[in-house]
């Protein structure tokens, strides 16, 4: 789980966008940059480095 308030600050590094958290997956997804950054131990990981493409079938 990520912070709401943690949520409401960060934003893309890529695109500069908000990021969306998907609880499922434990990610932080960027749609505008269609990259999604994965979350270890808590922590939010905003390389883009370390972001997967995000594939057509994760924007439905």
């Amino acid at each position: 789980m990520v912070d709401p308030k943690l949520l409401e600050i960060l934003v893309c590094p890529l695109s500069k966008s908000p990021l969306v958290y998907d609880k499922t997956a434990n990610e932080l997804i960027s749609k505008s940059a269609g990259l999604a950054f994965p979350i270890r131990n808590g922590v939010p990981i905003l390389l883009i480095d370390e972001a997967r493409q995000l594939e057509e079938r994760d924007f439905i």
